[in-house]
């Protein structure tokens, strides 16, 4: 079986910015919602689908804001999305998909924490992590777990990885701490680039390993000396910036393997959240219903 994990924020977020807008029994925006229940929808249509869950960011700030200042923060979203997430996790759950809400955590966090707990299962044959978000390239190993690009329909494997970032999917931390995260607020380093961190890390995969003295490197990316300057000068910095980046395995997740099978969708809980999305067209479009 192939259990699918999904980043349940981003789907609204391009829900949001890509489906028209509509408003709701009560006047509210709601397309966003109504788009993301079609983009599951289709998901769940696919034959390989069986198993699935969906993680928000229920709270946008999480325990790292706590950690650096400058970490992304709820500040500037449209208020007509965020009224949005409530919405969208009661419509995952209508359609009978398992949801996460994290709170302390982040979504990506929790689909961390899925990945590596079922894809130790032995009946997983794969766990795809529905997201484009690099940072989750970090969940990649081998063949096993994969990140899919629904957009694109790019699918990538440890192999895929190290193609587009140049280093393997355990030193995307250390990338992302020296080259920076702008959508996450992690700045990076000033002068180090994709490419010098892609060749630094493809050699010592990780920072705390990169000598301080230049003279001792085993590589020779352009600018090697103002390099080895700034990341001497910014050790500190850099050792957060990775703690940053390194998504959680931990994250208290209730459902065993077989909570994730999907068996249909509710139709009680539906019929009532589409009279409120005032969009009665979406029951047509259930593939299947739950018996209990």
């Amino acid at each position: 079986m192939k259990v699918h994990l999904v980043d349940g924020t981003f789907e609204l977020f391009r829900a949001y910015f890509g489906a028209p807008p509509a408003q709701g029994q009560d006047g509210a925006e709601v397309g966003a919602t109504r788009g993301l229940m079609r983009s599951l929808l289709t998901l769940l249509r696919d034959p390989e689908v069986s198993h699935v869950a969906c993680a928000f960011d229920t709270v946008i700030e999480s325990f790292r804001n706590e950690m650096f200042d400058g970490y992304k923060r709820g500040d500037g979203i449209e208020e007509d999305l965020l009224a949005q997430f409530p919405l969208a996790e009661r419509g995952c759950r209508a359609l009978g998909i398992t949801c996460w809400s994290m709170v302390e955590f982040e979504a990506d966090d929790g689909l961390a924490t899925g990945a590596a707990r079922y894809g130790r299962a032995k009946d997983v044959e794969q766990v795809v992590i529905c997201s484009p978000d690099k940072d989750l390239a970090q969940c990649v190993v081998g063949d096993r777990i994969v990140t899919l690009d629904r957009v694109r329909r790019t699918r990538r494997n440890e192999a895929g990885v190290h193609e587009k970032f140049g280093v393997a999917p355990e030193s995307i931390p250390d990338y992302l701490a020296l080259v920076g995260d702008t959508a996450d607020g992690i700045p990076g380093l000033q002068g180090w680039g994709a490419k010098s961190a892609a060749t630094v890390l493809a050699h010592y995969g990780h920072v705390e390993k990169i000598p301080a003295d230049v003279e001792a490197w085993e590589v020779e990316p352009r600018g090697a000396a103002k390099l080895a300057a700034r990341l001497a000068e910014q050790r500190d910095d850099v050792a957060l910036y990775k703690q940053l980046a390194t998504l959680r395995t931990d994250v208290p997740l209730a459902e065993e393997l077989e909570d994730l099978r999907w068996q249909g969708a509710y139709r009680e809980d539906l019929s009532i959240l589409c009279e409120e999305l005032a969009d009665a067209s979406l029951m047509a479009r259930i593939p299947r219903w739950r018996s209990d």
